[in-house]
């Protein structure tokens, strides 16, 4: 009872002073049930999980981004966004049950000690965790654990005999903002973000001044798949591009007077040409971003409409170290823009979705999108009249409604993409393969490739490769179907020879060989080159 009472009571004491006052009634009447349940009912009840329950239960009834996480999902949730956590510092693939080392985090934990990419760990702290079937999460939270702590380690190295020992000493492990940043052409460099986390605005603007260096003078920002993060990330991103006092979102609601968020104008990159790359699955503070670009003119934004979720969550923190993300307002781009797609009774563009249900079809907003034609042509995207509106500095048509739609539309790829390949991806064949590729021929793809550069223009995959992914997909009962088979290979050797290029060097490399195929890329280059890019953003006569 004392444990629902201090949520009702820490509830109310956030909201805002200007918000209503609470209804006394309505409370009184929670307590009651939750008192009546409590000391009354015929079994004996966990007053913990009612409360968590109801909870749960009345935040539904909101809007599909108010939410309740309990501690343990709070801290898993916030590691990404705060840029770090505690641990032995691998990036690894669990392969048949066995924990495979992709790579140690550079000057990290393990690296120290000696760990390598492709070693396998067996044994942590004498508990075997390769053959039993733990779960990763399991595995996971055996590995971390505070900085300064130790931790043993049993590795199997191919070529060695012998199992090896190793005693790690856990230290802080960054989690990067920033997948890839470097030159794309020459004077045109690319910078990939996934997501808007605690050092985001550090990394990019470490990783802005490199290419600078190397003698950037346009960027390409991709933020396909970039589901949001922080908002002070966003508006420290927006401010590396912005002239000073230029407006780059402000937020509204109910009890939430307006709030404005201004560049300072201190930015490093305030002139070059830049192109902003986004999907359907760009959201929050990614769509933050493209729509201060977009509205102020400052760039291009190529890709398909963004996600739509333009909603601001007030975290309330609970005594139990459980949260309360609670919706208190909306982000709106400069031109007045609601980011936020609907969630009423409006949510379902397709007419199948019937009933009641508006979470569910809010949920199944995107898989609409692909039925009615959105995701890959242009020509089946309309917009009431009411939605546009004229951006700040050239007056060009946009447009509302949720998310940002791009300047230039680039269709979903769907050609390569096969029932069988996805099956090759869903079942781990294609990872499977690479590892067992790497572990063979390491050494020699080493000594063979000295620099990425001619890896990437002389490296082919073989028929060898190919007839062992084959073999593995047997072995995992895919059938083969030889049209999509033929269909998907260029996307399946485009795949592999990433994967290899990441496990060598990095994912700097990983993304500069599935760039060659992502077609939101090329078209960003194309407009570049072409004139295109100036034609878009010509002062009105």
């Amino acid at each position: 009872m004392k444990k629902f009472l201090s949520i009702i009571i820490v509830c109310i004491c956030t909201v805002m002073v200007q918000a209503q006052k609470p209804n006394n009634e309505a409370i009184r009447k929670l307590q009651m049930a939750e008192f009546a349940i409590t000391n009354l009912y015929v079994d004996k009840v966990d007053e913990d999980k009612l409360v968590e329950e109801a909870i749960i239960k009345m935040l539904a009834q909101l809007d599909p981004h108010s939410t309740y996480n309990n501690a343990e999902e709070v801290k898993k949730m916030n590691e990404p966004l705060q840029g770090n956590f505690e641990g032995i510092g691998v990036q690894f693939q669990m392969i048949e049950d066995t924990l495979l080392v992709i790579q140690p985090v550079s000057n990290g934990p393990s690296e120290k000690v000696g760990i390598l990419a492709g070693d396998r760990i067996v044994a942590v702290n004498d508990t075997a965790i390769a053959g039993v079937k733990m779960s990763t999460e399991d595995i996971m939270s055996r590995l971390r654990g505070p900085k300064d702590s130790e931790v043993k380690l049993t590795i199997v190295r191919r070529g060695v005999d012998d199992s090896l020992y190793f005693t790690v000493k856990r230290d802080k492990i960054p989690i990067l903002s920033l997948d890839a940043a470097y030159m794309i052409q020459p004077k045109t460099g690319y910078i990939r973000i996934n997501r808007f986390g605690a050092t985001t605005a550090e990394e990019f603007i470490s990783a802005l001044k490199e290419l600078q260096k190397k003698g950037m003078k346009d960027l390409v920002l991709d933020l396909q798949g970039n589901g949001g993060g922080y908002l002070n990330a966003a508006i420290d991103l927006a401010n590396e591009f912005l002239q000073q006092k230029e407006l780059i979102v402000y937020t509204e609601g109910r009890a939430a007077r307006r709030s404005d968020f201004f560049a300072k104008g201190t930015g490093n990159f305030k002139s070059g040409r830049l192109i902003v790359l986004v999907d359907e699955y760009s959201a929050s503070a990614s769509e933050i971003l493209t729509g201060a670009i977009q509205d102020w003119d400052r760039g291009v934004v190529v890709g398909r409409r963004s996600f739509g979720k333009g909603l601001v969550q007030r975290p309330i923190d609970l005594p139990d170290g459980s949260m309360i993300r609670l919706t208190i307002a909306r982000y709106y781009t400069p031109s007045g823009r609601c980011i936020q797609k609907p969630y009423d009774n409006t949510a379902s563009l397709d007419a199948r979705i019937k009933g009641d249900d508006n979470q569910e079809k809010y949920n199944l907003e995107l898989i609409d999108r692909f039925n009615h034609g959105e995701m890959i042509h242009a020509d089946s995207i309309h917009f009431a009249d009411s939605l546009k509106v004229q951006t700040k500095r050239l007056a060009r048509t946009v447009y509302g409604g949720g998310g940002i739609m791009p300047d230039y539309f680039v269709p979903i790829d769907t050609t390569q993409y096969t029932d069988y390949h996805r099956n090759l991806v869903a079942k781990g064949v294609v990872i499977k393969a690479t590892t067992g590729y790497i572990e063979k021929h390491r050494k020699d793809l080493k000594d063979k490739y000295k620099k990425f550069e001619s890896f990437n223009e002389k490296f082919e995959i073989d028929d060898n490769f190919l007839a062992d992914i084959r073999a593995l997909a047997d072995k995992e009962k895919i059938e083969f179907d030889e049209k999509q088979y033929n269909q998907s290979l260029p996307l399946i050797k485009t795949q592999l020879k990433a994967l290899i290029a990441r496990d060598l060097w990095d994912m700097n490399e990983y993304f500069q060989v599935m760039n060659s195929t992502n077609n939101s890329v090329q078209q960003a280059l194309k407009i570049l080159q072409d004139g295109t890019y100036e034609q878009t953003l010509k002062p009105k006569l």
